[in-house]
């Protein structure tokens, strides 16, 4: 029996990391923003995280894909 082996696509990897990056840049612009008390500073530290950042969780997402997770392999014998 052939076993399927489900992967996700390079398009939703990306989406993922889109969402989640708007959500992680939101939250960094608010701390600079606090601590620094510039607007300006905190955007640009924003900007400047977000695509470092979504490259980075990117390759991760792709990297996870070549591990086989959660899966125990078991050897068969075979009837002689």
């Amino acid at each position: 029996m052939a076993e399927t082996v489900v992967q996700e696509s390079h398009l939703r990897s990306i989406l993922k990391g889109l969402t989640w990056r708007v959500v992680a840049t939101t939250t960094i612009i608010l701390i600079a923003y606090f601590t620094t008390g510039d607007v300006q500073a905190a955007l640009k530290i924003g900007f400047i995280e977000f695509f470092i950042k979504l490259l980075l969780y990117y390759l991760h997402e792709r990297a996870w894909q070549t591990v086989p997770r959660g899966k125990v392999r078991k050897i068969l014998k075979q009837k002689s």
